[in-house]
């Protein structure tokens, strides 16, 4: 009995080993990973090129007294904005009101000298005719008429200029713009010229200065000399992509020997402050226009220590590694110079996936992003 129960027992773990071992097949592969393919198709686009710059003030002036004095007043908000003509400093008037009271006392008296000899002078010319005077005197009174007249131009110039020192010792704002703090506040001493007060910088508009290498500015010169102030897009630090807007207004006329670059320069309004000067500043330049140029997604190209790649598959889903030469990128794309033509699918997501060229795949196609320009797709 006993040799039966283990007869039994032993032929049902055979058939359930035997059962177990159906399940799993060996030397089956696995199937082919999902990727996303695009199709490389050619598009007329413009190409940009991102620079480093710095916002400059176009107006910029340190300012001096033209008198020397002691400060009596400073008349504004240090920082704040001030207009052209408003008196930001006054220096102490009572010298100089002085000297114009003074002036003008010594010009009325020579205007009264002159009178006087003019008198002189006529009435020297009719003795001379009855021949009471001699020619002598007649030429001695002429002559002191002479004198006392440009004594009378010296005096007139001498209130002109006491009336030009008092009204510079009021510094006005020779400019609108923002002004600095005071340098010199009231009670110290400034003298003519030298003595520095603040500084005053105009705020609207203003410039960015950038420099481009010069392989770079040789390629846009056709671009550039066919638009008279083309537009450029700039970023702040901190900023997402270009949303400010400028107009390229001056290119160097020599290129800097010592770093082999050219300066640039682009205005942009600036109604609410939001540039100030010495900030750094990105510039975004048109360098080149293209009626076919192949772009494709970014995250296709890879990198080979100093090579670039891309994944194609061919019409059996095989995918093969194709070099490219890469050009700048515009935004979220990259400009492919040579390596692809019209109609070639390339992987765009799923690269992980691909261990070595040939491997095959199951492709899904999606369309190729189109963002426009390199300053649309960072934002502008």
């Amino acid at each position: 009995m006993v040799k039966k129960l283990t007869a039994t027992l032993l032929g049902l773990s055979a058939l359930v080993l035997a059962g177990c071992g159906t399940d799993k097949p060996s030397g089956q592969m696995p199937p082919p990973p999902a990727v996303e393919i695009a199709q490389v198709s050619t598009e007329a686009t413009t190409l940009w090129r991102s620079f480093t710059g710095r916002v400059v003030a176009p107006e910029t002036v340190a300012l001096r007294p033209r008198v020397s004095g002691y400060i009596d007043r400073v008349s504004f908000t240090e920082g704040a904005l001030v207009e052209r003509g408003d008196v930001l400093f006054t220096i102490d008037q009572r010298p100089y009101k002085a000297r114009l009271r003074a002036a003008e006392a010594d010009l009325q008296r020579v205007r009264s000298q002159v009178s006087f000899s003019e008198k002189q002078a006529k009435r020297a010319q009719q003795l001379l005719s009855s021949k009471a005077i001699s020619r002598e005197e007649y030429d001695r009174r002429l002559s002191a008429r002479d004198v006392e007249r440009a004594a009378l131009g010296s005096a007139e110039a001498a209130l002109e200029n006491a009336r030009l020192d008092l009204h510079y010792t009021e510094v006005k704002a020779p400019i609108s713009g923002r002004v600095s703090r005071a340098l010199v506040t009231r009670g110290n001493l400034a003298n003519a010229d030298s003595t520095l007060l603040t500084t005053l910088v105009s705020v609207d508009p203003m410039y960015v200065y950038f420099e481009s290498d010069e392989q770079t500015f040789g390629a846009s010169r056709t671009l550039l000399d066919a638009d008279a102030s083309p537009q450029v897009h700039i970023g702040l630090a901190g900023e997402k992509g270009y949303p400010h807007t400028g107009k390229l207004d001056f290119i160097d006329n020599r290129l800097n020997s010592h770093t082999g670059t050219i300066q640039f320069r682009a205005v942009l309004a600036n109604p609410d402050g939001t540039f100030q000067p010495g900030q750094f500043a990105r510039v975004e330049m048109p360098i080149e226009e293209m009626t076919q140029a192949v772009l494709i997604d970014s995250k296709a190209v890879l990198t080979d220590q100093d090579r670039r790649y891309v994944y194609v598959v061919n019409q059996d889903n095989i995918t093969e590694r194709r070099p490219v030469q890469v050009g700048p990128r515009q935004g979220s794309r990259t400009l492919i110079r040579s390596g692809l033509e019209t109609g070639d699918k390339i992987v765009v997501n799923g690269l992980q996936k691909i261990f070595f060229p040939g491997m095959p795949v199951a492709p899904e196609m999606i369309a190729q992003k189109n963002p426009g320009s390199a300053a649309q797709a960072a934002g502008h």
